[in-house]
């Protein structure tokens, strides 16, 4: 072999070795599957979502298996009172997926008077701790003013009238639930809005409903996807009843003794936790 041949192989050899670092740099550049079929990335950033979530749960369901010594001002107060819809939380939402626990630069403290200021609605000073925690750093806002959106989308949603102190149970369809809500709020439309269910007799668990920022109804995202909700064809809605007696029991159950239920469940997802 001459030296002219020698020297062409060098050449190529050198060219070869060059192209291939080109390829390496541009693979090692080039992103990973799961960013091309997840381009935003869920990075639990706070006030960096896409819609919120109005939560509404299903009080007497809770009552079913009420707990002593920590239930009583939710099911068996001594005024009487009783729970139909009241608010469980306001959760902003990815349009697949959601943030939680997002850092904010400070503990997630909540001051007395604003869990005072939501009693009326959400009675349990721990659920609405819990829910700033979880959901509300995720809002962007402080406590004050996320309650304060809190319970101004909550108002904004009438309440049907068959959910007005029912004292008798009854069995419907999602389908059926959803449709009294569009009736009572025209503004609703079958998209914005889903219902659980979960437990024996599948109970009605809450309504969710979709809003923006602003709160203004909206189209859901694939969280509120209602078969994943809640299949069923019938949902059982336990009545309302909460009135204390004289033995000290509700008219509707004696209140359950204690059990490791904790806080009601932030999620209900029959599919992977994570969309």
């Amino acid at each position: 072999m001459n030296v002219r041949h020698i020297t062409l192989l060098l050449l190529t050899g050198t060219a070869a070795l060059a192209a291939a670092a080109t390829c390496a740099q541009d693979l090692h550049k080039a992103p990973w599957p799961s960013e091309v079929f997840n381009p935003t990335p869920q990075q639990n950033v706070a006030g960096k979502f896409d819609y919120y979530t109005l939560v509404m749960s299903w009080s007497p369901t809770h009552c079913v298996t009420a707990q002593e010594g920590r239930d009583e001002d939710q099911c068996a107060r001594l005024d009487g009172l009783r729970y139909g819809f009241v608010l469980h939380g306001l959760w902003p939402q990815y349009e697949r997926g959601y943030p939680e626990a997002c850092r904010i630069g400070r503990k997630p403290f909540v001051p007395q008077p604003v869990i005072n200021s939501m009693l009326d609605i959400m009675p349990s000073g721990g659920l609405v701790i819990h829910e700033y925690k979880l959901h509300g750093t995720c809002s962007g806002l402080d406590p004050e003013n996320y309650y304060k959106l809190s319970r101004r989308m909550f108002a904004s949603v009438r309440m049907p009238e068959r959910f007005r102190n029912p004292f008798e149970p009854q069995f419907m369809a999602p389908r059926e639930i959803e449709a009294e809500f569009m009736r009572a709020n025209p503004w609703l439309r079958p998209e914005m809005i889903a219902v659980t269910c979960g437990g024996p007799g599948n109970r009605l668990r809450d309504v969710r409903i979709c809003l923006t920022r602003e709160g203004a109804g909206r189209a859901c995202g694939q969280n509120e996807n209602q078969r994943k909700l809640c299949r069923a064809d019938q949902v059982h809605v336990p009545p309302v009843r909460s009135t204390r007696r004289e033995d000290g029991t509700t008219s509707s159950n004696r209140l359950q003794p204690k059990r490791d239920r904790g806080l009601p469940r932030p999620r209900v997802i029959e599919a992977p936790a994570r969309f």
